[in-house]
């Protein structure tokens, strides 16, 4: 079946539910207890779209209804067959994106559900593409200083060097990170006793 193409919301709505059947209150509190609202807006008339138009895809599927006291009734959720196999395709598709766009925050925030040695590939594709668009801001940058142009018409340039080269520094620390046996990847790297605390934080986005 081929499905409509995710937006970054989606995949998150996905990549909770990877971690196991909630309904969308539970899913809206756990992804501000864990910031991650920081690098998307999230608001609850677009999550309940985003939730519908998922199940719509066929990438997730309601498995029960509860309710708690006076509080309406709340709709489980999990994740179908197709479900973590749209989710993996997206994160490929936009780990390797070198523009740092929104797809790309989301990307790298849910890299963690693909396998290390893929994550370091897709990263290290986008370290090239940075390091290919660095050299040509350079070039441009060497190109105006022989020119004898004044530096406030080359400000953007200068920008865009010092933010690429940070961009680099940052990803060879992950790589280099990454690649270490006892760097933590993946749920089943996960602690017991962090697994504990995960548990406590969807606990606390229940109530």
């Amino acid at each position: 079946m081929k499905h409509a193409a995710l937006t970054p919301l989606g995949v998150m709505v996905l990549a909770l539910l990877r971690e196991g059947d909630m309904h969308p209150y539970e899913m809206i509190r756990l992804l501000r207890l864990r910031r991650q609202d920081a690098i998307i807006k999230i608001t609850n008339g677009t999550f309940y779209h985003t939730v519908g138009r998922l199940q719509r895809q066929g990438l997730i599927a309601e498995v029960g209804v509860d309710r708690d006291g006076n509080r309406p009734e709340r709709t489980t959720y999990a994740l179908t067959d197709a479900g973590p196999q749209a989710l993996a395709a997206w994160v490929r598709t936009h780990l390797a994106d070198a523009d740092g766009t929104t797809g790309f925050r989301v990307a790298l925030a849910e890299a963690h559900n693909l396998d290390r040695a893929e994550v370091a590939d897709l990263i290290g594709i986008r370290r090239t593409a940075l390091a290919r668009e660095l050299a040509e801001v350079q070039k441009r940058l060497t190109r105006a200083q022989a020119l004898n142009i004044l530096e406030q018409f080359a400000i953007e340039s200068h920008r865009r060097r010092a933010m690429l080269r940070a961009e680099i520094e940052w990803t060879d620390s992950f790589l280099e990170r990454l690649a270490r046996p006892d760097y933590l990847w993946g749920v089943t790297d996960i602690p017991v006793e962090h697994q504990a605390g995960n548990l406590a934080l969807r606990k606390a986005a229940r109530a």
